[in-house]
């Protein structure tokens, strides 16, 4: 296997302890959250605590000061163990950076520390049940009246939505102006007239509270603007490429460890009398996996380098978030294959992983989209 140069030893020390974290404190809850459709307050904390929430702001904003590499070490981590309820990436890696780069200081010091310890659980709103990776249809309005912006309409498939206290909020501030109309507001659930709807009922990642969101007419002041008015769309797609890292991330570290479950279940289950891994078949669909698994290891360190060193264009972003997911779900179906019955058994973790992946290709911009997206390019 090609040895992996992203990652110092302190990396890897670091690694080590979230890890234990993971392994000893939230993966043994796991199978609970899926049953109670959401993670508790108290795994938050515990996190920020540890100072595995905001790896990756800086300490001057109240976060934990350290580079990306650690944001990537606890996705690869979580998705190893594929604890797929717990929404700590798009709260870190998401939410916390479009505040970072954008927000005044006002609202950095006001919102980054509480996001850092985990006392502030955020989210960011904006799908709508008319439109998915299309973000220009937006309906969701944002009027001015004086000091404040009145906002008025209906989010769905919104990460952390029963649990979180602030969501940015992408909506109109100007109908006419198309997509530069769009800006990023913080709302938070506090507000009068905003409520929750249902916790959704998934195929996958049911642990995840993903919910929809309804604003009806509620009141926050002008100050919870992020950025520019209008510049929310152009905000969205410069993070947005990160966003798609995400995916790849998540792909390659679920399928790593799902290739050794499924190794480790072909060497001790048996069928006419050998191990189902002394079959040559079995040898050969595993040897594939193994390949293609280890072309999208190097795909994928090769983009986060460029990530570290904000060289990464959109256009390969959307490949990494294409290539990964698609063989994700390739690489998945093939495993569950080899677990026969079992691997349509929901105790199995492969089966869970199998379930879960499906979305992958799906959301942070539909494959279709990536391809129309690298279609322009050529």
């Amino acid at each position: 296997m090609v040895e992996r140069t992203l990652f110092s030893e302190e990396h890897e020390m670091f690694r080590e302890s979230v890890r234990r974290f993971f392994e000893r404190e939230l993966a043994p809850h796991h199978a609970q959250w899926e049953k109670d459709g959401q993670v508790p307050r108290w795994a938050w904390t515990k996190a920020g605590e540890l100072g595995f929430l905001c790896a990756a702001i800086p300490e001057e904003w109240g976060g934990v000061g350290a580079d990306r590499r650690y944001s990537i070490i606890l996705m690869e981590e979580q998705y190893r163990l594929n604890l797929s309820g717990l929404g700590f990436a798009l709260h870190s890696d998401i939410v916390a950076p479009y505040i970072h780069h954008y927000g005044t200081s006002e609202q950095k010091l006001g919102w980054l520390p509480k996001m850092t310890s985990g006392e502030c659980i955020t989210g960011i709103a904006m799908t709508e049940p008319g439109g998915g990776s299309d973000l220009q249809a937006i309906q969701t309005m944002a009027v001015r009246d004086g000091d404040e912006y009145v906002i008025t309409g209906q989010k769905t498939f919104i990460t952390n939505g029963q649990t979180a206290d602030m969501f940015l909020v992408a909506c109109k501030t100007d109908r006419s102006e198309g997509a530069r109309g769009i800006s990023l507001i913080a709302v938070e659930a506090n507000r009068p007239g905003f409520e929750r709807g249902r916790r959704l009922e998934k195929l996958g990642t049911k642990a995840q509270d993903t919910s929809e969101l309804f604003f009806n007419q509620v009141r926050v002041p002008v100050t919870n603007l992020i950025g520019e008015e209008g510049r929310g769309f152009a905000y969205m797609m410069q993070e947005l490429a990160w966003e798609r890292m995400h995916v790849g991330i998540q792909a390659i570290s679920c399928c790593e460890a799902a290739l050794d479950w499924t190794i480790e279940y072909t060497k001790d289950r048996k069928a006419f009398g050998k191990a189902i891994i002394d079959f040559q078949n079995s040898r050969f669909k595993l040897a594939e996996m193994k390949t293609e698994v280890q072309v999208g290891r190097i795909f994928l360190d090769r983009c986060l380098e460029l990530v570290l060193e904000n060289k990464l264009d959109t256009t390969t972003a959307a490949m990494v978030k294409l290539w990964t997911s698609e063989m994700q779900g390739k690489v998945l179906d093939e495993l569950l294959q080899l677990h026969g019955g079992y691997g349509f058994m929901w105790e199995y973790p492969i089966t869970r992983a199998y379930a879960d992946a499906r979305v992958q290709r799906i959301y942070a911009g539909t494959n279709e989209i990536m391809k129309e997206l690298i279609g322009r390019t050529l």
